[in-house]
């Protein structure tokens, strides 16, 4: 993890290294399992088996350097350890409304672990970055797909450490 490398939550970079650890030490090993009984077999050329576990695990392998790199890439950032909780910043779940007085919350957090649909954004996504340092009150233009829009900031929350 590097000082200056992409933010991500305490929890985001547990999921990661559970992710690789499945990995590594259940599904790996089950392919290789396969691979070297389906090997055993014969014909390699038209073995099902054999073929479906070299590409499962090729698949896997590329996965886990992925991940590798990644999380020595990224950098830890502890919403709880905000001192400036009055603005948006990493971590940061906040409501914001639109011009139709439509709320909507989401929580900034680090790209690896996004997922808009449970109102987790991406710290590059174009919300994210127009919200970033805003504080209750603000009003935060975001040049979406389907055109403009405006939002007002109306409360910042930060998790207790």
């Amino acid at each position: 993890m590097t000082p200056d490398g992409p933010p991500i939550t305490p929890a985001g970079l547990a999921a990661l290294r559970a992710r690789y650890d499945h990995l590594l030490g259940t599904e790996r090993p089950a392919i290789v399992e396969i691979v070297s009984w389906a090997a055993g077999n014969g014909d390699r050329s038209e073995n099902g088996d054999y073929l479906y576990g070299r590409k499962r695990m090729r698949e896997i392998d590329r996965e886990l350097a992925f991940l590798a790199r990644r999380m020595k890439l990224l950098r830890v950032v502890d919403p709880a350890r905000q001192p400036d909780r009055t603005r948006v910043w990493f971590g940061a779940t906040v409501t914001i409304a639109d011009e139709d007085d439509q709320h909507r919350t989401v929580t900034l957090v680090g790209d690896d672990e996004q997922d808009a649909g449970s109102g987790l954004i991406g710290w590059s996504a174009p919300l994210a970055r127009a919200l970033r340092g805003a504080a209750v009150g603000d009003l935060r233009r975001v040049i979406l797909p389907g055109g403009e829009k405006e939002w007002e900031v109306m409360s910042i929350t930060y998790p207790n450490s």
